[in-house]
């Protein structure tokens, strides 16, 4: 498991840029993911590795295209000191789990190892014992991520076709 640290800021046409919007499937968005701002990231991440982002993490557009091309990538998750709240529910509706921790990212280093507990929101920086605090999903947003998405959710409770 890696850490992919970044700073602040990130926005959807860093996560994914424009020009490949039009991409057929999740693994072609996936193959593209973070190129302008970190070359070697789509070859390299594996699955179950931990992006970190600071503060306004997401902010840019409203495309769901973004936190969908980092769950595409294999990633387990984004911890952040905040998300733009677009990118915050178009997580949630994709069934890809966000954690906001100023304090988890600043006690986190690119090569620590880290473990996450979305269930009681504790996330543990393996690497140096440090345990960090963010807020748990409501149930209802825990039944939308074990469904993997809204759409799934509504599916599962006879709610959408």
């Amino acid at each position: 498991m890696k850490i992919y640290k970044y700073g602040d800021n990130v926005d959807t046409d860093v996560i994914i840029p424009a020009r490949y919007l039009n991409a057929p499937d999740e693994k072609s968005l996936a193959a593209h993911c973070m190129e302008d701002i970190d070359a070697g990231f789509a070859s390299a991440v594996e699955a179950g590795d931990i992006m970190v982002g600071g503060s306004n993490f997401g902010c840019g557009s409203s495309r769901e295209h973004a936190p969908l091309a980092i769950k595409a990538c294999g990633v387990k998750c984004v911890i952040a000191k905040s998300f733009a709240r677009i990118f915050y529910r178009n997580a949630i509706n994709i069934g890809f789990p966000i954690l906001e921790c100023p304090e988890a990212v600043d006690g986190i280093s690119a090569g620590d190892s880290v473990s996450v507990d979305f269930e009681r929101g504790v996330i543990t920086n393996e690497t140096t014992g440090a345990k960090f605090q963010a807020a748990p999903f409501p149930e209802f947003v825990t039944g939308i991520m074990n469904h993997g998405g809204l759409l799934k959710a509504l599916k599962a409770r006879g709610m959408a076709k």
